[in-house]
């Protein structure tokens, strides 16, 4: 059993920058895949970053040069160092690991964090 805790969010400026971080518990952290997705108001969830236990990357076009993600496996946490703010990155964002390769697929991630508020005013 993993679980999840985001931390990070909160409101910021258009343009502005945030740090969200999800802590694992559980000692095979550095095993998983970690992944971070979003749901906006009224809209399905969707795919942000991921991150693979050897550190393979894969990302959604909406966030290219912008966001990033990082794993601290000392720590059991990963990062998602999110820039240049628009309003339309507004949502909940989830964290989410699994014991699979890389994934854009939430339904294929077995373990979720109860998510953190991200606004960007514009």
């Amino acid at each position: 059993q993993v679980q999840l805790v985001e931390s990070g969010g909160g409101l910021v400026q258009a343009g502005g920058s945030l740090r969200l971080a999800c802590a694992a518990s559980g000692r095979t952290f550095s095993t998983y895949t970690m992944g971070w997705f979003r749901q906006a108001p009224g809209k399905e969830r969707e795919f942000v970053f991921a991150i693979s236990a050897s550190g393979s990357k894969t990302y959604a076009p909406s966030v290219n040069g912008r966001f990033t993600i990082s794993r601290d496996n000392a720590k059991n946490t990963v990062y998602l160092q999110m820039n240049s703010l628009k309003p339309e990155d507004t949502a909940v964002y989830y964290c989410a690991a699994r014991s699979g390769r890389l994934s854009v697929s939430g339904t294929l991630y077995d373990y979720w964090g109860q998510g953190t508020q991200v606004t960007v005013s514009s």
